[in-house]
């Protein structure tokens, strides 16, 4: 089967590793989006592992309709796309009291409204096909809605992202489409790989801080095309991190 994946924002961090590394799991392009990050790197990686490359200037707290129109344009032109890896999901750290209105809408239209529009996007192709995976991202904590000093509008907007998702697995299982989230840890160096986290101490249970490599390994094992009896799930991919003084959120 002919696989090609969408990974949005994935110019820099977390998604620019998860691209490159999805192509070891059999796709033969590789799709991402960007905002301001030129793709340059990101694409002369995915092309370096072995599939085709394409990249998209969409950027996602834009009014809807352009949103929508750049989305069904990339997938008229690089899809139809089993695949959806939606990492795009701007972050602000601050206690409420410090916040903005304009920083609520950059949570939720960042983080919700994006996965809705990605998922209106690829699913009808999906659906045709009788084929497809979504994988999500929330945050530590965010389906038990555990709570952090800091992240009051992010972690409101992460837990309403991993409600979007397991609603969505119920409503397209019977399609053959899963839907999972991926709760990554605190990974503050988002480029280093596995070899170089291990070198490294992190106030983690397990000692060392994560890798891209990390979540990209749990990435690949959701798409994979025989993984379609786990759907609706969250995974944590944390190193064991689970309260809040152990995340030592930035208190600004």
């Amino acid at each position: 089967m002919s696989r090609r994946a969408l990974v949005t924002g994935a110019a820099a961090g977390l998604a620019a590793g998860i691209a490159a590394e999805l192509v070891g799991a059999g796709f033969e392009l590789v799709a991402i989006t960007y905002r301001t990050t030129p793709p340059d790197r990101t694409l002369a990686a995915i092309r370096a592992a072995g599939a085709e490359a394409t990249a998209t200037r969409i950027d996602f707290l834009d009014d809807e309709r352009t949103i929508a129109s750049a989305l069904d344009g990339l997938v008229r032109e690089s899809g139809p796309f089993d695949t959806l890896v939606h990492a795009v999901g701007p972050l602000v750290v601050r206690r409420f009291e410090r916040t903005t209105m304009a920083e609520y809408h950059e949570m939720f239209d960042g983080n919700v409204r994006s996965a809705v529009l990605c998922a209106h996007a690829l699913l009808p192709s999906m659906r045709e096909r009788g084929f497809g995976r979504l994988v999500f991202f929330g945050m530590n904590g965010a389906s038990q809605t555990i709570p952090f000093t800091g992240f009051s509008l992010h972690q409101a907007a992460k837990s309403a992202v991993v409600a979007f998702a397991r609603s969505l697995a119920m409503e397209e299982a019977g399609s053959g489409i899963t839907v999972n989230v991926i709760e990554p840890g605190d990974i503050r160096q988002k480029s280093i790989d596995r070899a170089r986290a291990r070198e490294l101490p992190a106030g983690t249970p397990r000692g060392r801080p994560g890798s891209y490599q990390d979540v990209a390994d749990t990435v690949r094992f959701l798409v994979d095309a025989d993984r379609d009896f786990i759907t609706g799930a969250v995974i944590g991919v944390t190193g064991g991190l689970k309260g809040a003084a152990e995340r030592n959120a930035s208190d600004q």
